[in-house]
């Protein structure tokens, strides 16, 4: 199994590639939507739960991951895009479907900036759009 890509990308974020914090990535990368901690421990059957909310901590600091608190009582966690500085202007809105409980990046969809009161600062931003998944649309 090639690593080196998966590497490169801890590297440009200044994370040290360890064998954890590979297989974390790799999970959040293959799952291509965002995760909750409970959702990588069960793909990493291997790695145990204080590992990964280590390196789920790690990646958000070096702005690796970001955050999304979708409504659901779990956090969910997803990847940056790689050109991306995970920041404010970079943020998108999420999709939570209340059937089947997965939430979507919506990448295409940009959240309204919103002008603070003087004296306020930015520093993160959540847009949750609450329904039914095309998936589950389909299946009823």
């Amino acid at each position: 199994m090639d690593n080196s890509k998966y590497i490169e990308r801890l590297e440009k974020r200044g994370i040290k590639p360890t064998a954890n914090r590979i297989l974390v990535l790799e999970a959040m990368l293959a799952a291509s939507r965002a995760v909750s901690l409970a959702e990588l421990e069960g793909m990493l059957g291997t790695v145990d739960r204080s590992s990964i909310f280590r390196t789920l901590g790690h990646f958000l600091q070096n702005r690796l991951i970001h955050d999304i608190e979708d409504g659901s009582g779990s956090v969910k966690y997803e990847v940056c895009d790689s050109d991306s500085a995970c920041s404010v202007a970079d943020m998108h809105a999420h999709f939570f479907c209340e059937v089947c409980h997965r939430t979507y990046c919506l990448k295409k969809v940009q959240i309204p900036v919103t002008t603070l009161p003087e004296g306020f600062v930015m520093h993160s931003v959540n847009y949750t759009v609450k329904g039914i998944c095309e998936r589950c649309s389909k299946a009823r």
